[in-house]
C-alpha cells in the first residue's frame, strides 16, 4: 500500500475534528496542562464553515482506507514575508504511523499547494519545550528553519 494525500471535503469534517481532538489531547498530555478547550461539535461546525468558504484547506493522509493524519493550511499576509504565505495551524500524524513518511508526504503536498497559490513560504509554530524537540527536528529535516521567537497569545 502507499500513502494517499487528498484534500478534505465537507463530508470529512467529522474525521478532521476527531484528529484535531487527538492532537490537542497529545499536546496537553505532553505539557501536563489543559491549555485547550476542545468541543467536537464546535470543531466540526468551524471546519465545515471554513472549508465551505475556502478559508481553510485540510490535507488528509490515508493508507488502505485508514486515516493516518492531517495537515491544515490557511493563507496569511505579512509585509515581512513579501506577500501571501501559508500558515500551518494544525499538523498531526497518529502515533502508530510516525516515522513512516506520512508527515513528509503531507508536507510535500502542502508545499505543492502553496506554490500553486503563489505563496512565498510556509510557517509553522512548535512550542519551545523539550517535549517537542522531536517535532522541531522533523521540521528542520523537512527544510524549515527557525525564524523567530515564541508564539504568544492574548485571549479577547
Amino acid at each position: 500500500m502507499s500513502i494517499q494525500i487528498v484534500q478534505a471535503r465537507l463530508e470529512d469534517v467529522e474525521s478532521v475534528a476527531t484528529l484535531v481532538g487527538e492532537l490537542l489531547q497529545e499536546i496537553m498530555a505532553a505539557v501536563n496542562d489543559k491549555v485547550f478547550g476542545f468541543h467536537h461539535a464546535d470543531t466540526v461546525a468551524r471546519a465545515r464553515s471554513w472549508l465551505k468558504e475556502g478559508l481553510y484547506t485540510v490535507l488528509l493522509a490515508h493508507e488502505g482506507g485508514e486515516l493516518l493524519g492531517f495537515l491544515a493550511l490557511y493563507e496569511s499576509y505579512a509585509l515581512y514575508t513579501e506577500g501571501a504565505y501559508g500558515m500551518i495551524p494544525e499538523f498531526y500524524v497518529r502515533p502508530a504511523h510516525r516515522s513512516n513518511g506520512v508527515g513528509a508526504a503531507l508536507l510535500e503536498q502542502a508545499r505543492r499547494l502553496g506554490q500553486s497559490r503563489g505563496w512565498r513560504r510556509l510557517e509553522v509554530t512548535t512550542p519551545p519545550l523539550p517535549q517537542f524537540d522531536r517535532t522541531l527536528a522533523f521540521y528542520q529535516r523537512e527544510g524549515f528553519s527557525i525564524s523567530g521567537g515564541r508564539k504568544l497569545k492574548l485571549d479577547l
